[in-house]
């Protein structure tokens, strides 16, 4: 089986994994430089660098980079540990280089509008698949969006069975009205995704949760929601809004400190204030 073939299908069906690969030789060693393993968020193994102990600590590294999803590098002498070498001591080291692969992240944006076109449009070029969900067909169609990988139009509750987010999934929600961003919002933190935003103001944020509340939803789930959503760059325009919130998905997605300048972190922290 074809690692590189197999790290596709893995990434198609949202799966992690991490990829160890030989950068480094010196010396005898039981393997060859580039040769590579891929280990699965299963356990599961394809390939090998050389066996015995050295694919073993290789393995145990790799579920720390799957679940850091950042990489490391190793360095191993043979010589220094034959243990390292199954019993056959080569006298030899070399640098193993672990790098997490990851499903390729998908925003799922509700409402076509245009600040959901200015956002599809910078996230798509930040690595993002785009899909596009809206209750009219005029605002959710590949001619509107031509970079996404799938539009849906139609009533919120029949769009939301089709769509399928997981924990490589972002959700920001822009739909015309309120009553639209309440049903999309109702529904988003229902599901794994890793991120839900939605645009707004402070007092819409306050009058969603409570609404939500009230009909049962916890607290926690709330919680997850970014809102206002982005960071707190001084957006006005709609392309100047959609570098906001990309940039705010990209620092959930590399797991980086976002709560000092996140709209949303500063919203709670007023709310807190006045309570």
């Amino acid at each position: 089986m074809d690692i590189y073939a197999e790290i596709a299908k893995l990434r198609k069906e949202g799966r992690k994994a991490a990829l160890a690969t030989i950068i480094q030789v010196q010396g005898s060693i039981p393997s060859y430089e580039s040769s590579k393993i891929l280990i699965r968020d299963d356990g599961s193994i394809l390939g090998t660098v050389g066996g015995g102990c050295v694919e073993a600590e290789v393995w145990s590294v790799a579920q720390d980079v799957m679940r850091e999803e950042k990489p490391r590098r190793l360095h191993f002498n043979l010589n220094a540990q034959p243990d390292y070498d199954t019993g056959l001591v080569c006298g030899g080291s070399l640098d193993i280089f672990v790098e997490p692969i990851l499903a390729t992240p998908t925003l799922y944006l509700f409402g076509g509008g245009h600040v959901s076109l200015a956002i599809s449009k910078v996230a798509h070029l930040a690595g993002f698949d785009i899909v596009v969900a809206d209750d009219r067909e005029a605002f959710a169609n590949k001619e509107r969006f031509p970079d996404a990988v799938e539009t849906h139009a139609g009533e919120w509750a029949e769009t939301f069975p089709r769509l399928k987010p997981n924990e490589f999934s972002y959700l920001v929600i822009a739909t015309r009205g309120h009553k639209g961003d309440l049903e999309c919002l109702r529904w988003a933190v229902t599901t794994l995704a890793r991120y839900i935003g939605m645009v707004g103001s402070k007092r819409k944020v306050i009058e969603f949760h409570k609404v939500l509340e009230g009909e049962g939803v916890a607290a926690a789930q709330l919680e997850r929601v970014h809102s206002p959503v982005g960071l707190d760059i001084g957006a006005l325009t709609p392309e100047e809004i959609a570098v906001s919130v990309v940039a705010e998905l990209i620092a959930v997605r590399r797991n980086a400190t976002v709560s000092a300048s996140s709209l949303a972190y500063k919203n709670k922290a007023l709310k807190s204030r006045a309570d």
